[in-house]
């Protein structure tokens, strides 16, 4: 069923479910993160509304998201091409031997 359990964004109190340990302590430690970009952000952009930091918060963290992204894709492309590299190594090895 899962686990009920509250966590606070920007002062406001949330219920949610969590479906399993693991799930509820990524909830939490998000939490966390989310609240402490909110109070960066908050001290370099004084005088703005909660939305309006909460806004700059989401923005932050899709750029870092799709940063991490395109990290990950170039990676993936190196990995592939290690693995094309390696095969025609151990092919041309092969012939040798």
């Amino acid at each position: 069923m899962g686990q009920k359990i509250s966590i606070k964004l920007a002062g406001r109190t949330f219920n949610l479910t969590a479906a399993t340990p693991e799930a509820e302590q990524l909830y939490r430690r998000a939490a966390d993160a989310i609240n402490a970009r909110f109070n960066d952000i908050n001290r370099s952009h004084p005088g703005n509304t909660v939305s309006d930091l909460m806004s700059l918060v989401a923005l932050n963290e899709a750029v870092v998201r799709l940063s991490l992204q395109g990290e990950m894709e170039l990676r993936q492309e190196a990995e592939k091409k290690l693995g094309a590299d390696l095969e025609r190594y151990l092919k041309d090895a092969l012939k040798q031997a």
